[in-house]
């Protein structure tokens, strides 16, 4: 069976979710090897394996973290040329899409970003996009090269299955033009105890309807163990971080779950999140356009409906 290689999303060897789904796509596609980077393997290696990973190729360079994504894409390239994988499979955030760029040029293949669905076609994978804003849901298939794709978080349910998760360590020769631009300072982002906004698999938003007060939207969101959003009219009005964003202009999700509250409906911010799986809106105004693309609807204040909502949650999480 032909390897698909899928690159770990990772912080000091703990796997994100991420990862796990996209292993379970790679094995509609063929045989999932994980690629690793970095250090603490041993510690992803039963989560690697959990889902489904026969091998496990690490990569240790040093210069992968003094150096911007230049080396990691090298690396890329160097591993695709010896396994010859049919398709590889990267985490769409920013700096999987910058990996898979840079790897599409140096492999002369073809490249889709920001996919909602992979399955397996009579010549290659095939993809689902949402594009133009959201207008549109297109198929689309790579026809030169391997097929390098990187498939948004939130777009398959993990399946557990048994794998060997093998071990091996693979050498690279990083070019001295990869290391031109160096990281001379990082830190992580400080943590707010909630779910990353981007892999979240339940999002509640808050937009102008919420006044600039985002209490009830993050009660309801701790409540529902959910990420919290913002939309830009709200982030624009200095009420919540930018970092917050959805929209075009802000962070794309794709959750399982996405509650509007007090956000109209426009366009921008509907290509930030109409691919969710169910959406409900909460908003005063019934001629909201948010309300014909959602699930379920509200019409009502979401200072009164979101306090009433938490309240019942609770109260059924015992």
């Amino acid at each position: 069976m032909t390897e698909v290689l899928v690159l770990v999303d990772h912080v000091d060897g703990a796997v994100k979710k991420t990862t796990s789904e996209l292993l379970t796509i790679a094995r509609r596609l063929g045989e999932p090897s994980a690629v690793f980077f970095g250090t603490g393997v041993e510690q992803a290696k039963e989560t690697l394996a959990q889902f489904g990973a026969a091998k496990v190729y690490v990569v240790e360079d040093a210069a992968l973290g003094e150096f911007l994504v230049a080396p990691k894409a090298e690396a890329m390239a160097q591993l695709v040329e010896k396994t010859q994988p049919a398709a590889v499979l990267i985490p769409s955030y920013a700096e999987g899409k910058e990996i898979a760029g840079r790897l599409s040029v140096k492999l002369e293949s073809g490249l889709i970003t920001d996919a909602v669905d992979v399955k397996a076609g009579d010549n290659g994978p095939q993809t689902t996009q949402s594009v133009f804003a959201g207008s549109f849901t297109v198929t689309a298939q790579v026809t030169k090269g391997t097929p390098i794709i990187t498939v948004k978080p939130n777009s398959a349910t993990p399946e557990p299955t048994d794998g060997a998760a093998e071990v091996e360590p693979f050498a690279v020769t990083i070019s001295d033009a990869a290391k031109t631009a160096r990281i001379v300072d990082s830190k992580p982002r400080e943590k707010t105890g909630r779910p990353e906004l981007t892999e979240a698999a339940i999002v509640v938003s808050g937009g102008r309807g919420t006044g600039g007060n985002f209490e009830p939207v993050e009660a309801f969101a701790d409540s529902l163990d959910a990420a919290v959003g913002a939309s830009r009219a709200a982030v624009d009005s200095g009420w919540y971080p930018h970092s917050y964003q959805v929209g075009q202009t802000g962070k794309t999700v794709s959750p399982q779950l996405y509650i509007a509250a007090g956000i109209s409906g426009a366009i921008q911010h509907r290509a930030g999140m109409q691919t969710s799986k169910t959406i409900v809106a909460i908003n005063k105004d019934e001629e909201a356009p948010i309300f014909e693309l959602v699930d379920f609807g509200v019409v009502g204040d979401l200072h009164t409906v979101l306090p009433a909502a938490t309240e019942e949650v609770t109260k059924r999480k015992g």
